[in-house]
């Protein structure tokens, strides 16, 4: 495929991902993109399966969560010179095929984040979890001061500009969210959103994500930047308007997809 989307590469952190690794780094290389995968420190075969295949395998002695295996993926990116970089689990939830359309909803939309919504076949997401990503998207759109389609999903395209901002000192599952909030309110990033299905029936391993304790840390970092970016009424107003949403197939839910 044609890479002429700047200079763009795949990055996929992972942790203990061997059923599905060696499948997801193949679609991914077929694509024609480089690939660079961080391994935050597996105990199975994980580094095994990706050090066979040609890829940049980063890895942590030990686990240090999501958020540094981003920031160590993001450095090497910024190191190897690269002008953009679409993220994606190693789980197989997110699929390569998608992200043609990120790339065209980035050539569309230069310098704006793309992300992969799950807003397709929604009938998939557990109950519970649709509930945590509606208040999750109502939350971090109000700090971002702009609607947001789905906050949640680590299928996202980030442009250079927001690289940049490796440094920003967030944790964990919190890391993705001080991007988007850092890159809106301080860069003026916009952000659109690529229509994809929501994937929760198959052979996926338990998530590493915790309801309770990860959502309060995300909770308790969104009203943080809420009281410092201030002026609340208007952050809300602005993030009650239609999400940018590129080439949606099917009909969507007014407001803002859950």
């Amino acid at each position: 495929m044609n890479a002429s989307v700047e200079r763009c590469c795949i990055l996929i952190p992972c942790l203990n991902e061997e059923g599905a690794i060696g499948r997801v780094v193949g679609e991914a290389l077929a694509l024609g993109l480089p690939v660079i995968v961080v391994d935050d420190g597996s105990d199975d075969r994980t580094p095994d399966i990706v050090g066979a295949l040609p890829v940049t395998l980063l890895r942590h002695p030990t686990r240090r969560g999501k958020g540094e295996a981003l920031r160590s993926g993001f450095r090497e990116v910024l190191r190897q010179g690269f002008d953009a970089v679409v993220t994606m689990d190693g789980d197989g939830q997110h699929l390569a095929s998608d992200i043609p359309a990120i790339l065209a909803a980035s050539q569309e939309h230069p310098g704006c984040i793309v992300i992969g919504a799950r807003i397709l076949d929604r009938d998939q997401q557990p109950p519970g979890r649709r509930r945590a990503n509606a208040v999750a998207d109502w939350g971090i759109s109000c700090a971002c001061a702009q609607p947001i389609a789905d906050t949640q999903s680590g299928q996202r395209l980030y442009p250079r500009a927001v690289l940049d901002l490796v440094d920003i000192p967030a944790e964990h599952f919190v890391f993705e969210a001080a991007l988007l909030i850092t890159a809106c309110r301080e860069r003026g990033t916009r952000v659109v959103s690529v229509p994809i299905a929501s994937r929760y029936h198959g052979d996926f391993r338990v998530s590493h994500f915790n309801p309770v304790r990860d959502v309060t840390r995300i909770t308790v970092y969104t009203v943080g930047r809420v009281f410092h970016y201030g002026n609340f009424l208007a952050s809300y107003r602005r993030s009650r308007s239609e999400p940018t949403i590129i080439g949606a197939t099917e009909s969507i839910e007014p407001g803002i997809a859950h």
